[in-house]
């Protein structure tokens, strides 16, 4: 088992984002976190990778509590995440970007060290061509990329993928998929919340939904998609959960 989240709830003054939510994630698997707008999926990251303390509850990774330590602390016991929104440094160029990922990451590297790393995994992403460009001057797409390679340039044991699809055309999205699985080839664990129904049901081993900050599933993409609790939540019909079957079958 790499990661247990063992009754999480994260509160904020009156609100309840996270509600005693427990589960637990083995070694190679891809795990698909979705619910509704709102319904606390990037607040649960957020308690995972230490952005915020739980309210209660603990947090578990490779059989050590990293309940309440620092992002960066959590991130050199080989943690990584991207975030919806992407966060490129905009006035370094990619290798730059990607190079800081490999200096505070898991092994802090030096520069030397840390600087081939970056060439290796800006090449495993595609942004070759792109690596003397600046951050801010790359599309949504390279951008998702060049937060992806600086992720893994930390050389995570886990890596946490928030909405990386979001704002991608059709061949993008296929292309990244292909990214995502060759992750996990490379023995990286993955959580990855998204939106694009098709995709995470066909690319997950497990999927959890959350509602309301509550945990309503947890199983198999199938299964989940038959749950009359998320129908009613997520998938809104049983049209649309046929449809989505049908999809991640094919």
């Amino acid at each position: 088992m790499i990661l247990h989240v063992e009754n999480v709830t994260k509160q904020f003054g009156g609100l309840t984002a996270v509600d005693n939510v427990t589960f637990s994630l083995e070694g190679g698997e891809i795990l698909g976190l979705i619910g509704p707008n709102g319904a606390g999926k990037t607040t649960l990251f957020n308690c995972i990778n230490g952005v915020y303390t739980p309210t209660s509850g603990r947090v578990v990774f490779r059989d050590e509590d990293i309940t309440g330590k620092r992002t960066y602390d959590i991130a050199r016991r080989g943690m990584a995440r991207t975030h919806q929104i992407v966060r490129p440094l905009n006035d370094l160029t990619v290798r730059e970007n990607v190079i800081v990922g490999a200096c505070y990451g898991r092994e802090g590297l030096s520069l030397h060290a840390a600087t081939e790393v970056a060439e290796d995994v800006i090449e495993f992403v595609g942004l070759t061509d792109r690596v003397e460009m600046l951050a801010g001057s790359l599309n949504v797409a390279q951008k998702k990329r060049l937060e992806m390679a600086r992720a893994l340039a930390a050389n995570p044991y886990l890596l946490l993928l928030d909405e990386v699809l979001a704002g991608l055309n059709t061949s993008e999205v296929t292309s990244m998929l292909d990214t995502i699985r060759q992750i996990r080839d490379r023995g990286i664990t993955i959580i990855m919340i998204e939106h694009i129904m098709h995709a995470i049901m066909n690319l997950s081993d497990r999927i959890i939904v959350l509602n309301y900050g509550e945990m309503i599933a947890d199983g198999l993409p199938d299964e989940v998609a038959q749950n009359p609790q998320v129908i009613e939540a997520y998938l809104g019909d049983e049209d649309l959960a046929a449809k989505i079957l049908e999809e991640e079958r094919s």
